[in-house]
């Protein structure tokens, strides 16, 4: 069973989560501040943790950073998006503004703690788009789509987090697997490309941008 630590004064919403979080199977700790979070991690270590910024005593902001091995989710209701790029850049795996829809929530949860499968697929799927990792084919509504290597590799990178917002940073890391000639610079071109080749053969935006902080599959 795994284990999720939330940390939130609000009782209310702490209590909401749990019992969403213990009818998907999940076992749920509490703390209600920044300190009663360290004690606890000092004793146990959960699988991911639900982090709130605005708790006393020590905030979220300042809790984040001693948190290691853990994959943080913040939840919080500052929606500013240089909160949101300090804190993704800060450590924190994904960022959930309040109030929120528990099934959005629960969705970026499972992303979070999804099991390896011991056979992976390479077929990789969202919505009319299917992309297979051994032949490097792409299709949309079954009409192949010719994309470069950079454009493939971002595509693939999204379409392997669909519920999530990737960091440029991130992209950049990711995708020198797979391509060596994407910069920072060279990065909005690059997705501009993708999303026009898509759009042509689909008719659909399947790529937005967030602004200052990376892009994400467009969210239906």
């Amino acid at each position: 069973m795994k284990k999720i630590l939330v940390i939130d004064d609000d009782i209310h919403i702490g209590n909401l989560i749990e019992e969403a979080l213990c009818r998907e199977g999940y076992r749920v700790f509490h703390a209600y501040s920044g300190t009663e979070a360290l004690l606890f991690l000092a004793q146990t270590k959960p699988d991911l943790i639900l982090l709130d910024l605005m708790l006393p005593g020590l905030s979220g902001e300042e809790v984040l950073p001693r948190i290691k091995g853990i994959p943080v989710i913040v939840v919080s209701a500052k929606a500013d998006v240089d909160d949101k790029v300090k804190l993704l850049l800060g450590g924190a795996v994904d960022y959930i503004t309040k109030p929120f829809q528990i099934k959005e929530l629960l969705a970026r949860i499972s992303v979070q703690l999804r099991e390896p499968a011991n056979a992976v697929s390479s077929e990789l799927r969202y919505d009319a788009l299917l992309l297979n990792t051994d032949t490097r084919r792409v299709t949309a509504d079954g009409r192949e789509v010719k994309l470069t290597r950079t454009e493939y590799a971002i595509l693939k990178l999204l379409m392997q987090n669909p519920a999530q917002v990737v960091t440029k940073s991130r992209l950049l890391d990711r995708i020198s697997e797979d391509t060596p000639d994407c910069t920072e610079s060279s990065l909005k071109i690059h997705v501009s490309n993708l999303r026009k080749k898509l759009r042509e053969v689909s008719k659909k935006d399947y790529i937005e941008s967030v602004w200052g902080i990376g892009f994400q599959l467009r969210q239906e």
